[in-house]
C-alpha cells in the first residue's frame, strides 16, 4: 500500500476475510472522505482475483433497480452487473462493493441472501448508515461485520509523512513508562503539532505531503466542510437549520472554560427535547463525536450516561482550525501561528481537547466525561475532561497546558470516588513524569492510553 495511504482499518479487513471466509459482508462506516472507498477498492485489488466496485451514488438507475427486480435471480444479477461493468466474477475469489450503500437501502437488505448464495464476498461503504431515511422500508441484514472508520490517527500519519520510525518508540517509551529526552520529546511534539493543525483527513494529509503547504491544506478542509454543509441541507431536510446552528458553534463552545455544549448560546428559548435530531444527525455523519455526562462512574459509565449534558469534539481536529475561522483567510488564521510557535493560549487549548477526545475515540473507547455542579458550596464542582475504561477500571484522564500548577478537579474526583478508580492521568505538553499519585503523559502518546 501507499505511505500516504496506510491505514489500520486495512489489518481488519484481512481479519474479516480470513475469519468469516464469506460468512458475512464488511460494512465500513464513516464520515465523508475518511477515505472508506480508496480502502474498500485498495484493499478489493490486492486481496481478490477480481472485483466490481458500485458506486450507488453514481449509479444509473437501471443498476439501482437490479436490486429489486433480480432479488430472486441471483444468475441474472451477477451476469448483469458483470456485463455492465465488465468484470470476470470468479468463485470464491471476487468481491462486489457496494459505495455509499445509504443511497440504495434494497441493495443492503440483499445482503442477507447474497451472502447465503456465497459465491462472491461483499463490502459495503456507507456514512449515516443507520438514519431512519436510510433503512426505511427495509429489513437490516444480520449477516454484517462493522468497521468504523475515523480520520488517520497520530501513527498513520507519520506513515504518510513516511516516518515509520517515531512511533514504535514511542510506544516503547509508553509501555515501559519513561522519558522519552528533550530534543526527542521537541520533536514528536513539533510532529504532534503538525497534526493537530492538518488533521487526518486523507485529502488534506496527501495535498501536505506533496507541498508541505498548510494553505494547500486548508483550501482541501474548506472543500470538506462544504461537502458536510451540502450534506446537512441535503439529508437532514425538515431540521437543517438547527444542524447549521449546533455545527456552526462548535469551536465558540470548545473555546469556553466550560466545554459542555449550552444550547442557550443558539437561542435563550431552545430546548433539547427540539435539537436532539440535529445532535443526531450529526453523531450518526461522524461529524462530531459527542462526549457524554457520567453521573455516577461507579456503576459504569453508559449506565449512568446523561444525554441532555454533552461535549461536542469535531472528529478531526484539522477540520476544527478551519471551522474556527471559516469566514476569514488562511492568512486570518491565527491558529496555525500559534501551534506551530508553541503559543498555546486559552482558545488553541480547544485544538487539544478536541485532538485528545479524536484519539480516544480512534483508540477504540467511547467518550465520557465527569461534570459536578453545587449551587449552595462551589467548592464541591469539579470536571473531569476524560473517562476511559480499562480492564475493569475506570480512570480519569485530565488534559493540561505545560504550565499547568495544580489539578483540583482530579484531587476532588480522587477522594470521592478513589477506591473504584484505575490509574489516573494527566496530558500535557511535557514529557512523561508521576507526581503525586497521577501518571503525566506527552498529548501524543493519548492514542495509547
Amino acid at each position: 500500500m501507499d505511505a500516504a495511504f496506510r491505514r489500520k482499518a486495512y489489518q481488519k479487513m484481512l481479519e474479516w476475510k480470513r475469519l468469516d471466509n464469506g460468512s458475512s459482508a464488511l460494512l465500513i462506516e464513516g464520515a465523508r472522505r475518511v477515505g472508506k472507498s480508496y480502502i474498500a477498492e485498495r484493499f478489493a485489488k490486492n486481496e481478490y482475483k477480481s472485483y466490481i466496485l458500485i458506486d450507488f451514488a453514481k449509479a444509473p438507475q437501471t443498476i439501482h433497480s437490479l436490486f429489486e427486480t433480480e432479488g430472486e435471480n441471483l444468475d441474472n444479477l451477477f451476469a448483469v452487473l458483470s456485463a455492465y461493468y465488465k468484470v470476470r466474477l470468479y468463485k470464491r475469489n471476487s468481491v462486489i462493493i457496494f459505495d455509499e450503500v445509504q443511497q440504495c437501502p434494497k441493495a443492503r437488505q440483499l445482503i442477507k441472501y447474497l451472502v447465503a448464495d456465497g459465491r462472491y464476498d461483499y463490502i459495503e461503504t456507507g456514512s449515516l448508515i443507520t438514519l431512519k431515511r436510510n433503512i426505511k422500508d427495509i429489513v437490516i441484514p444480520s449477516e454484517e461485520e462493522h468497521i468504523r472508520m475515523y480520520p488517520l490517527d497520530f501513527e498513520e500519519f507519520l506513515w504518510a509523512l513516511g516516518d515509520e520510525v517515531t512511533y514504535p518508540l514511542v510506544r516503547e517509551h509508553f509501555e515501559k513508562r519513561k522519558p522519552l529526552g528533550q530534543a526527542l520529546h521537541r520533536n514528536v511534539m513539533k510532529l504532534f503539532r503538525q497534526y493537530m493543525l492538518i488533521g487526518g483527513m486523507p485529502q488534506v494529509v496527501e495535498a501536505f505531503v506533496e507541498t508541505h503547504d498548510y494553505e494547500a491544506a486548508d483550501r482541501i478542509k474548506r472543500r470538506i466542510l462544504k461537502l458536510y454543509r451540502d450534506d446537512i441541507s441535503k439529508f437532514a431536510e425538515g431540521y437543517e437549520s438547527k444542524v447549521y446552528a449546533i455545527f456552526d458553534d462548535i469551536p465558540g463552545q470548545l473555546s469556553k472554560k466550560e466545554k459542555k455544549y449550552k444550547l442557550s448560546s443558539i437561542s435563550k428559548k431552545a430546548r433539547m427535547r427540539e435539537y436532539e435530531d440535529a445532535f443526531v444527525w450529526l453523531a450518526e455523519a461522524m461529524i462530531v463525536s459527542p462526549c457524554l455526562n457520567a453521573t455516577d462512574p461507579t456503576v459504569g459509565l453508559k449506565l449512568s450516561e446523561e444525554y441532555t449534558t454533552q461535549k461536542l469534539y469535531m472528529a478531526d481536529t484539522g477540520l476544527l482550525v478551519t471551522l474556527a475561522f471559516q469566514d476569514d483567510s488562511y492568512m486570518d488564521n491565527e491558529l496555525y501561528r500559534d501551534i506551530l510557535l508553541d503559543k498555546i493560549n486559552v482558545n488553541e487549548g480547544m485544538l487539544t481537547e478536541n485532538v485528545v477526545a479524536q484519539m480516544i475515540k480512534a483508540a477504540g473507547h467511547e467518550l465520557f466525561f465527569y461534570s459536578r455542579s453545587d449551587k449552595n458550596n462551589r467548592t464541591n464542582n469539579m470536571e473531569i475532561d476524560f473517562l476511559i475504561k480499562r480492564g475493569r477500571k475506570i480512570s480519569p484522564v485530565e488534559v493540561k497546558s505545560s504550565a499547568y500548577r495544580k489539578h483540583s478537579s482530579l484531587d476532588k474526583f480522587m477522594d470521592k470516588f478513589d477506591s473504584r478508580l484505575g490509574e489516573k492521568f494527566i496530558l500535557y505538553g511535557k514529557d512523561y513524569m508521576e507526581k503525586d499519585g497521577v501518571i503525566h503523559y506527552p498529548l501524543y502518546m493519548a492514542g495509547l492510553l
